[in-house]
């Protein structure tokens, strides 16, 4: 679980960027080369590439090499860390809320 804690920090932090977002939904429709997932934002590709290595630190996407070419793919393993760590979250809140509600309309405690 402190592995995971310490995944899922590093996961937010590099979700917490709007142009990691825009990369991560770029790659949602599948792998693309650096040049091409680059075009869209108007920055220096060292300063992209810096948004790159966040992403692949995180472990939220991996690159490979061929050539020239850096081509980056979504890991969707680590969506399903946060998806369950979501789960998790929600399931917990969905049960306060029943109990409140149970409260609240019955008097129940």
């Amino acid at each position: 679980m402190q592995a995971d804690s310490a995944q899922l920090d590093g996961i937010f932090q590099a979700l917490a960027d709007p142009t990691r977002r825009a990369i991560l939904t770029q790659l949602g429709h599948g792998p693309a080369a650096v040049g091409e997932l680059a075009k869209p934002f108007d920055m220096a590709l060292p300063s992209f590439m810096k948004h790159v290595a966040a992403l692949e630190q995180s472990g939220l996407i991996r690159t490979s090499k061929s050539g020239r070419v850096r081509t980056c793919t979504l890991e969707r393993g680590t969506f399903a860390l946060v998806d369950r760590w979501l789960g998790q979250q929600r399931r917990l809140w969905s049960e306060r809320t029943d109990r409140l509600e149970a409260f609240v309309t019955r008097g129940d405690t």
